[in-house]
């Protein structure tokens, strides 16, 4: 019995030996990490910045009406480039009851001063010639005569232009809506049988057509008020289109807007820029577009990838750590000048020859080393 105790005791004992030994070998089979290093070198780095906008035509001219009435014809359409001078639409004119009452009372007065101014005049007419009266006298008359008649013209065109939508007793001269510009038509908001009111002091009127020259194009959009300090007028522009892709548009910086609008808690300043159209691309008013602009750029000075950076938790300097000797590293305080998201300045602290750790490249960590260290800390 007692040699079945001592056995069992031995084998007992070996296992925990065996078990001992393979927590020591686990435990300590992680592998060293070993860092790589990179070395400053000489690049240059542009700063962008990129404004959201979209392009329009330079010009876009409104055409509107001369004259109140109801779209009888309309015989272009949307799309179409048109000429100068080319019909558009017709206007039916529906003349405003009283304002045709007033102008048929107009005339009706005219004739009635006529007919009486006229009496006078034929009889003061007979005593002239026959030396009654003096030429100054008749030449008062005269004066009446003539103006009365001029009233009555005047009354009998207003009533034309009402009843007709022309002096002349003929409607096309306003009733024909013409283009005035040569371009293409973006937009007809009328359809036919609508009602238009005509463009007076009052009243901006009824848009029959909207044109514009599709060959001169703007880019409008906005920047933050953090970088608008930094464009200049006549800065080049590199204008994306969301319609068209893999093409970029050149621009020049023609406008900076003097007054900046809120926007969702932020100041943005409006920017326009004239767009160089390539003739063998279709652009349309409207389209959404991105301007990127250079805001500063420096040409062959000593950089390192930003992702070696580090930063002081309490200072919030950077700094970058060079390695001293096998595996080993000091911190070393620099200064940064520009970047552009991937390479940052290195103003001052290091040279060419220091070999800067990337600090950030770890073995991943394994499952089962997860769940120890999770142990660990519990």
């Amino acid at each position: 019995m007692n040699k079945i105790v001592k056995y069992a005791l031995i084998i007992i004992l070996g296992l925990g030996v065996l078990w001992a030994a393979a927590f020591f070998i686990k435990s300590n089979s992680k592998s060293v990490i070993t860092y790589e290093t990179k070395n400053p070198f000489t690049a240059s780095i542009e700063k962008k910045t990129v404004a959201t906008g979209k392009v329009i035509p330079k010009d876009e001219v409104e055409i509107k009406p001369q004259i109140s009435g109801i779209i009888d014809k309309i015989y272009l359409e949307e799309g179409v480039k048109v000429k100068a001078g080319e019909l558009i639409a017709t206007i039916k004119v529906v003349p405003n009851e009283q304002a045709l009452n007033q102008a048929k009372g107009r005339v009706r007065n005219a004739e009635i001063a006529l007919n009486n101014v006229k009496i006078e005049y034929n009889r003061n007419k007979a005593l002239f010639d026959k030396g009654v009266i003096s030429s100054q006298a008749f030449n008062e008359l005269q004066l009446q005569f003539d103006q009365a008649l001029q009233e009555l013209d005047n009354a009998r065109a207003d009533y034309r232009i009402i009843r007709l939508g022309s002096a002349g007793g003929s409607s096309s001269a306003n009733t024909y809506i013409r283009a005035t510009v040569d371009g293409t038509i973006l937009e007809i908001p009328v359809r036919k049988g609508d009602q238009v009111i005509q463009s007076n002091n009052f009243n901006d009127g009824t848009t029959i057509a909207s044109i514009a020259d599709l060959g001169k194009m703007i880019f409008e959009g906005k920047v933050d008020e953090g970088e608008v300090d930094k464009l200049e007028l006549g800065m080049p522009l590199e204008i994306s289109l969301g319609a068209i892709e893999d093409k970029k548009f050149d621009a020049k910086l023609k406008f900076i807007a003097p007054k900046g609008t809120e926007e969702s808690g932020a100041v943005q300043f409006k920017i326009e820029g004239d767009v160089q159209v390539d003739s063998s691309f279709m652009i349309r008013a409207g389209y959404s577009a991105n301007a990127s602009m250079v805001l500063e750029r420096k040409d062959s000075i000593m950089v390192i990838p930003e992702a070696l950076l580090q930063f002081d938790k309490e200072t919030d300097e950077p700094y970058v750590e060079i390695m001293t000797g096998d595996q080993k590293f000091e911190r070393k305080d620099i200064e940064i000048g520009i970047s552009d998201g991937v390479n940052v300045e290195i103003v001052s602290g290091l040279s060419e020859e220091d070999k800067v750790k990337v600090w950030n490249e770890t073995e991943p960590i394994k499952k089962g080393e997860e769940d120890e260290d999770e142990e660990e800390d519990a």
